[in-house]
Parts: C-alpha cells; sequence; structure tokens
C-alpha cells in the first residue's frame, strides 16, 4: 500500500495478474480488447500538446505489439478503468530489449554492449482529460514501480517533452530526477531516472 495525492491509497488486490485499486479507479493489466481505447488516449494526449506523427517524437509502433514488447518480455503494461471506460494507461519495458540504438530513455541497449537487464523504462503514461488532477497519473506510476521491483529492475528511465510540464511535476514529486535535456524534430526531450530500494 502507498498513499498518494488525496485521501485516496494504492491498494494492490491480486499478484499475477496485477490488480490494484486506487478509490474508484481499478488498474490492471492490458488486454487486447483494450487496444483501441489505449490507441485513442495515446493520440489524444500527444494531440493535446501538439505532438503528431513525423515531428521526430511521435511514435506508436509498440503500441501494436503489447504482448510482445511488453507482457512477454518481463514488462508490464497496465490500463486505468474507471466505470468501465479505460481512463488511464502506462509501460514498462526492459530498457536493452528495444532494438533502435540507445533508447528513448537513454536505458541501454547499443549494439555491442551486453544487456542491462536491471534497467527499465516507464512509457506510455497518459490520463485522460477528463480526469486529470485525481491522482491517477501517480498511481499508475506507483504501480509500474512496485512491479518493477517485483520484475527484478533497478533502475528505471522515462522521458517527455518540455511540453508536458504536468508529467514532468508528477515524476519530480515520484522522486525521479532528471539527467538531460535534448532536441529532437524542433521539441525538447527531458529524461528521468529512479534507483529503485
Amino acid at each position: 500500500m502507498s498513499a498518494l495525492e488525496g485521501d485516496a491509497t494504492l491498494v494492490r488486490h491480486h499478484h499475477d495478474p496485477p490488480v490494484w485499486r486506487f478509490g474508484g479507479l481499478l488498474i490492471r493489466r492490458y488486454t487486447p480488447r483494450d487496444h483501441a481505447a489505449v490507441l485513442d488516449l495515446h493520440r489524444q494526449g500527444l494531440a493535446q500538446v501538439g505532438l503528431r506523427p513525423g515531428d521526430g517524437v511521435y511514435y506508436e509502433y509498440d503500441l501494436f505489439q503489447i504482448e510482445d514488447i511488453y507482457l512477454r518480455r518481463t514488462g508490464e503494461f497496465v490500463v486505468g478503468e474507471l466505470g468501465g471506460r479505460v481512463v488511464a494507461m502506462g509501460g514498462l519495458r526492459r530498457a536493452d530489449i528495444i532494438a533502435t540504438g540507445v533508447t528513448r530513455a537513454h536505458g541501454g541497449y547499443a549494439i555491442g554492449l551486453p544487456p542491462r537487464t536491471d534497467t527499465a523504462e516507464m512509457v506510455r503514461l497518459r490520463v485522460d482529460a477528463q480526469v486529470r488532477r485525481r491522482g491517477y497519473g501517480s498511481a499508475i506510476v506507483a504501480a509500474l514501480e512496485e512491479r518493477s521491483v517485483e520484475l527484478g529492475y533497478r533502475t528505471l528511465h522515462c522521458d517527455t517533452t518540455d511540453l508536458q510540464e504536468p508529467a514532468m511535476r508528477l515524476y519530480r514529486r515520484a522522486g525521479w530526477r532528471e539527467t538531460r535535456r535534448e532536441p529532437i524534430g524542433g521539441i525538447t526531450n527531458v529524461y528521468f531516472e529512479k534507483t529503485l530500494d
């Protein structure tokens, strides 16, 4: 159990597949029936800060391979459900399996280097605009941090853009530290890291 914003507390209800409650929000593992809602939530979130396909930051190939990239490779992908509707989401993936050189969140895959299986990336954190400021993003982060420890990770990385101020505040409140900034396609990517206890 961990206390988060307001009076709600994140409570674990089931170990595997993982299920948590945060007030009225049910946080559970992604299933294929969630795909359309996850894709829509992702696209809405990026559009709200002006990101779009082709800008050098926007990508979504992984959202068409959630089971393979996240769930079958020592990762996790969760959705937050409110009244039967997916309103939040977040993923956790091993940093050494993304074959794109150094990972977006500075995780550690590079050709010729040994895998860094103690490091994971937290990605795809999204909360529907209609239900923001209720602590749902913090609850998703806390749930994924808990899963990270269970999966044996010692370090987490993530990135966002400087356009996403609420996300940067959320990570800082959760004890993440900014490690660097990098201009990509006219947008500044901001990288964060957290060492797990």
